[in-house]
């Protein structure tokens, strides 16, 4: 994202871990506009039900960027039913080649349970490796505290629960107001 375009933001840091034939995706509360927190419980992980089928969604950036993207991705995923990889890739596409959409500045973690995804407006659509992803100003701290608790006995919503709070300890970007939303294969 470049620094000149934003007036500052920061805030966010939004986990994703798969264990045990569920994806738990967990998102903070907090923005911040330069070093005030100006929102400390808002809601950046969003369950959207596409052709009657749940998909989970978590977001970092801007909120009304991140918003027109969701709204794109329903619409995709509307006329693509089951298609949730496909569906990314149609959303990146747009993103990057549309003259108004590329000027959009936020990152998406999208799963339905069985498929997991980043997708960013450079034309990403990244698998992540290790059942683990993470986006956001937290985001590296968050992943490093979920590799290494997956290496316990702990189910994917304790993972992330855990990784979140030591995100918060170390990101002054990130609280420990969690919006956490479950979804099985």
């Amino acid at each position: 994202m470049a620094e000149d375009k934003f007036p500052g933001w920061h805030g966010t840091t939004i986990l994703a871990v798969r264990r045990g034939g569920e994806v738990v995706v967990a998102g903070d509360g907090q923005v911040s506009l330069g070093q005030t927190v100006i929102k400390g419980s808002a809601r950046k992980v969003r369950r959207l039900s596409p052709g009657g089928r749940d998909v989970v969604v978590g977001f970092a950036g801007s909120t009304a960027d991140a918003f027109t993207l969701l709204e794109r991705l329903e619409k995709k995923l509307e006329a693509q039913p089951g298609q949730l990889a496909r569906g990314c890739v149609e959303l990146a596409k747009d993103w990057r080649m549309d003259k108004y959409l590329r000027n959009l500045e936020a990152m998406l973690i999208v799963t339905d349970g069985t498929e997991l995804f980043v997708i960013t407006g450079a034309g990403d659509v990244l698998e992540p490796e290790n059942d683990i992803a993470a986006i956001g100003s937290g985001g590296n701290f968050a992943l490093a505290a979920a590799r290494g608790l997956m290496e316990t006995g702990l189910d994917a919503e304790a993972i992330a629960r855990k990784a979140m709070a030591i995100a918060a300890d170390i990101c002054v970007y990130t609280n420990g107001r969690l919006t956490v939303e479950r979804i099985s294969a």
